[in-house]
């Protein structure tokens, strides 16, 4: 049998060293250097080694290294919350139990068990996470990194249906109100109940929209808060084009606005002590007020003689809080910002307000949004729909 024959190698007097180049992972040509051809022929082997294992994860990187740069790529096309939404489900969902596996290698079964996290979440939450799945796999089949997309054959529907949303009650809103009257959550609770703000529309307004006098007073919404690092970021860019919009506003509004304005030092309306935006932490703290006077059932820990306690609070309505004689306890239901919202558009429907101009007040960009959510409130009424059910009836015999 031959013998292989040993590799050739340059010699080059002006450094005394033998040298031998190579083709890199970029096509380009490298130069190696040794002493001797036996260290030349090792520095050769290593060095195609690493060029072969560089160019395999070139074409086959992993689903972290892909993710995180088809965030890279798409980030400069959508709104900051957007990439933090896709950035947090992404890191969660997609690389947490798939991260270290080759995007040649994931199978279909492998993105079902791993999106079976997001299952269990809300059905939005879930809708999000497969959309993402399909936009990165897909995004790989064009760049020809893989072949075929596993996630074709993904369930659409998936995650726990959400609870039908309830408006308040007008007794609920007058409890909520005068619970929480003089304190600082009452302006923001009197511009998403009078108004419909979202909670990042009404944390950015400023007053140079707030527009008090006049026949017509009104709010213009062109702007949103958004928190990075617990730092308040305010944005020009809205959730959707209809997000910008104009609202007009009632009495009660306009009166408890021109109160707040009358005491207000700084260009938002919901400022902090230094007349800035709120932090997420500050926000918590003025939602704080509300939780704290509802009789839900809570737990917190103290420190006694050095130990962590667990200590269990149920309410009792009407009674004042044992920590804080100020605080008593008023409100026997749930509440959240968004029932606000949502009680705001539920008072629209139902006083008759066509379903059109609801949705351009609620800067929602379809009025297919707003009937999807309010169906049950513009065409289940009884009292809209007897005289059609008499009507559809009449002269039947008895």
């Amino acid at each position: 049998m031959a013998r292989p024959k040993k590799p050739t190698y340059e010699f080059v007097a002006s450094r005394n060293e033998y040298r031998k180049r190579i083709k890199g992972p970029g096509g380009k040509y490298v130069a190696l250097y040794a002493k001797t051809p036996e260290e030349l022929t090792e520095k050769v082997a290593i060095a195609q080694k690493e060029i072969t294992e560089e160019t395999f994860r070139r074409e086959n990187p992993t689903v972290k290294e892909y993710a995180e740069k088809w965030l890279t790529m798409h980030g400069a096309h959508i709104r900051t919350t957007t990439l933090v939404d896709y950035t947090s489900k992404v890191k969660i969902y997609i690389i947490e139990p798939l991260g270290d596996k080759y995007m040649a290698e994931v199978t279909p079964d492998d993105v079902k068990m791993a999106i079976g996290k997001a299952a269990a979440q809300s059905a939005s939450i879930y809708r999000g996470v497969q959309m993402l799945f399909k936009m990165i796999f897909s995004s790989a089949v064009e760049s020809r990194i893989i072949d075929e997309s596993p996630c074709k054959n993904l369930n659409p529907r998936g995650g726990k249906t959400p609870k039908e949303r309830q408006a308040l009650t007008d007794e609920q809103v007058i409890t909520l109100l005068d619970a929480v009257r003089g304190l600082p959550p009452y302006p923001f609770i009197m511009l998403c109940l009078y108004s419909g703000l979202r909670r990042e529309e009404a944390l950015a307004l400023q007053w140079d929209s707030v527009f008090l006098e006049g026949d017509a007073p009104h709010i213009v919404v062109c702007r949103a808060w958004h928190t990075e690092h617990n730092r308040p970021v305010i944005l020009t860019d809205l959730k959707t084009k209809a997000a910008k919009r104009t609202i007009p506003i009632p009495p009660q509004l306009v009166e408890c606005l021109k109160f707040v304005k009358e005491k207000s030092t700084s260009d938002f309306v919901i400022a902090n002590r230094d007349g800035g935006a709120l932090s997420e932490t500050q926000w918590r703290r003025v939602w704080g007020y509300v939780r704290t006077r509802t009789v839900r059932e809570r737990t917190y820990y103290r420190y006694v003689n050095g130990q962590k306690i667990l200590h269990t609070v149920t309410p009792v309505l009407g009674e004042r809080a044992t920590h804080n004689n100020d605080v008593i306890y008023s409100i026997d239901f749930e509440v959240t910002p968004h029932q606000l919202r949502h009680t705001y558009i539920t008072r629209l429907l139902l006083a008759g307000v066509d379903v059109k101009t609801v949705q351009v007040l609620a800067g929602h960009e379809h009025a297919k949004i707003t009937l999807d959510i309010y169906t049950h409130l513009t065409y289940n009424q009884p009292k809209d729909l007897i005289s059609k059910v008499n009507q559809a009836f009449a002269g039947n015999p008895k």
